[in-house]
């Protein structure tokens, strides 16, 4: 995060101890009447709309002007994509990340179960319409990677780009109970049960990527593009757009969800444990070695029971501007019960584990968040939650500020915040103290143009001497217009 941008929450979060007690957050629904949402999400730099993944194979666009869903979709895939027709469907329309460079070259990806070769998993590069950018070209498609799904479950899904350029792409173990191939644990010609990694940027000879030289298991025994594995269906990854930190909850068996977490800057490789471990539990299959020190532990795990869930479903930690006090939080859910929880982690431990169900459902109009599917998060960092719903009834709901607390300050009364004002650049904040500036006079502002420059030098020039009051070349107010006063304009100079 930007310093200009930490400063401006830091000031934001000057509310009253009163308002503290409460919750920062709620939600509000933005959109109903889709089928069966998957996920959102949204281009960088692309604040005026939002993409929702119907699992059925359809991407609709949702403006978040006037929270209404664009009457074309964006790209229908429903003749190829298989599944997607039913709630406790695990197949279909699964993933979509946006290239870094979308804005230039108009390329996105998704992750989808084909209905050829029976519900294989496809990861497909699109590109948008060349003269309309609410729809795609359908037949732009490339097929990047493909690979055999043994069961109908555990498909994974998600794919995302780090903060690196690179396309990550997560994998479930292929499905059934206990992982009845060993895929998790398999590191040669397996992509099941792993995190993979893969520059599309590039291609080398014979492919459409590159395998970027530090991946894990590059000139050595094990898939070049694996970057970690032991995962059993990862639901909803996602990096921290702050730090880089990669965040991984992976959906337990019978006993345990989990959260797994990777710094930013840390190498690959790391084996999160399935089938072996089950959270924090031995499994005690056959093939496995418990509790090895080769074996990276969750951050986060609960338990299935009343406290707990039978689901997990990843979020995101919050880095937008609407919400100060909410800054730093990881926020997610269990796909059961509907439980929604936050935490925060320094690095080493947990900290602030919060219940967060009765501030997300209802919503502030009264309408309640059934079955969290995922959460999403915009071009400006604010999250939102997306209900499953039925063939006609998903909802996308905007996590939004608790409308009881104290307002947050709006010096130019434009209806954002001033804190968002400053962290989108909107607003400059020179002296970084919070308050945009415009909304700040400077004394050595003479034309009170927004702007110390040259004309407010030959201003103070002009009254040189003894000037009587009121004489706003007098910065100092000592009754002469001197070189004391000179001193302060030049200290206060912003020609721009």
């Amino acid at each position: 995060m930007s310093l200009t941008k930490t400063l401006a929450c830091m000031a934001a979060v000057a509310v009253t101890g009163a308002a503290m007690a409460q919750s920062p957050i709620r939600t509000t629904r933005i959109v109903t009447g889709l089928s069966y949402p998957t996920f959102v999400t949204a281009p960088a730099g692309d604040t005026s709309r939002l993409f929702v993944l119907e699992k059925r194979g359809v991407i609709k666009i949702i403006d978040l002007n006037t929270n209404t869903v664009l009457p074309t979709p964006f790209l229908n895939i429903d003749p190829i994509v298989q599944g997607g027709s039913s709630v406790n469907d695990e197949q279909g329309l699964l993933g979509l990340a946006f290239d870094p460079d979308y804005a230039n070259n108009g390329y996105f990806y998704v992750d989808y179960t084909g209905n050829l070769g029976g519900g294989d998993t496809y990861v497909a590069r699109y590109k948008v319409s060349d003269t309309d950018p609410n729809v795609a070209d359908a037949t732009s498609a490339l097929v990047l990677m493909t690979w055999n799904q043994p069961f109908s479950n555990h498909n994974g899904g998600w794919i995302g780009f780090g903060p690196d350029g690179y396309l990550y792409i997560a994998t479930g173990d292929g499905g059934s109970a206990n992982d009845p191939g060993g895929r998790a644990q398999d590191i040669t010609d397996q992509p099941l049960g792993k995190m993979l990694r893969i520059d599309v940027s590039n291609s080398a000879p014979g492919s459409l990527y590159e395998v970027p030289a530090d991946n894990p298991f590059v000139g050595a025994v094990g898939d070049d593009e694996i970057w970690a594995y032991g995962l059993r269906n990862p639901w909803r990854p996602s990096f921290d757009r702050a730090t880089g930190d990669l965040w991984i909850a992976d959906v337990g068996q019978g006993l345990i969800e989990e959260i797994n977490f990777q710094p930013a800057g840390a190498p690959g490789g790391r084996n999160y444990g399935w089938r072996c471990m089950e959270g924090n539990n031995c499994t005690g299959l056959s093939g496995c070695t418990c509790n090895s020190p080769a074996l990276t532990d969750p951050i986060h795990t609960y338990g299935h029971n009343a406290a707990g869930g039978i689901s997990i479903t990843g979020g995101y930690v919050y880095r937008g501007c609407q919400i100060p006090e909410f800054e730093g939080n990881y926020i997610f859910a269990d796909w059961g019960n509907g439980k929604v929880w936050t935490l925060q982690y320094d690095g080493n431990s947990v900290s602030n584990l919060t219940l967060q169900t009765s501030n997300i459902s209802p919503s502030i109009e009264g309408v309640l968040v059934n079955q969290i599917a995922s959460f999403g998060e915009d071009a400006n960092g604010e999250l939102y939650v997306v209900d499953h719903g039925s063939t006609t009834t998903g909802q996308v709901f905007r996590i939004i500020r608790n409308p009881a607390l104290e307002p947050l300050p709006d010096c130019n009364d434009n209806g954002n915040p001033d804190s968002c004002d400053i962290a989108n650049g909107a607003s400059m904040d020179e002296n970084g103290n919070g308050i945009p500036d415009e909304c700040e006079s400077n004394p050595a502002d003479l034309d009170g143009d927004g702007l110390v420059n040259g004309a407010d030098l030959g201003l103070l020039l002009g009254a040189w001497g003894k000037c009587l009051p009121p004489c706003a070349a007098d910065l100092n107010g000592d009754g002469t217009v001197d070189g004391a006063d000179l001193g302060e304009l030049l200290a206060a100079w912003s020609p721009r």
